[in-house]
């Protein structure tokens, strides 16, 4: 629910009961601006937020499905310099997101991770129902293989964030959001599927 500065409160109150997260984040954007119209917390800025507070373990953290036009001649430098695995939309492209998921389950270990997936992340073929859509995305089949691939991880937390029902005309985005976050419950410890 919401737009993606959500996650930032949330991940606050999970690392004051876990420490420091992995994260398997799903977005068009790194979300990890430094501020905008000269806010420092907005949807464009949670992750870097997170990394100043310590809410993140660095060394866990990965970014799929990340695309989308940049002022930055290398928009991810803030990420990789943190340590963040950022794979970006291109690399996913025509191809089984199977093989990957197993690479980040073994990054991941068995610490605790939060799953948080804009549904930007998505190509707006399949979610248009988003205020930053951005062409060239992850199919819906790829979202289940990523979803998927967190089974035996150890979730402690996930959200969905920014379907935006303005611009859901057909209600195709709200009907895959849903579907994504019960794969979500699906994947979580101790859930028999």
């Amino acid at each position: 629910g919401g737009d993606h500065t959500i996650t930032y409160p949330i991940l606050q109150a999970v690392a004051e009961k876990h420490g420091p997260m992995g994260l398997v984040h799903v977005d068009a954007h790194t979300d990890t601006g430094d501020k905008a119209l000269g806010e420092k917390i907005y949807h464009g800025t949670p992750f870097r937020r997170c990394v100043e507070e310590g809410l993140l373990d660095c060394s866990r953290v990965v970014q799929i499905g990340i695309r989308g036009s940049s002022y930055d001649p290398d928009p991810y430098k803030y990420c990789r310099d943190q340590g963040f695995r950022v794979v970006p939309a291109e690399e996913c492209w025509r191809k089984s997101l199977v093989p990957l998921m197993g690479e980040v389950r073994k990054q991941m270990g068995d610490k605790p991770v939060y799953i948080s997936f804009d549904i930007d992340g998505l190509d707006p073929a399949y979610a248009p129902g988003t205020g930053t859509p951005e062409v060239a995305g992850l199919t819906p089949a790829q979202a289940l293989e990523i979803i998927r691939g967190c089974k035996g991880l150890n979730v402690v937390g996930c959200d969905l964030v920014e379907v935006a029902p303005m611009y859901d005309v057909s209600g195709n985005t709200a009907l895959l959001g849903a579907n994504l976050l019960f794969e979500m419950l699906c994947v979580l410890p101790r859930v028999q599927t």
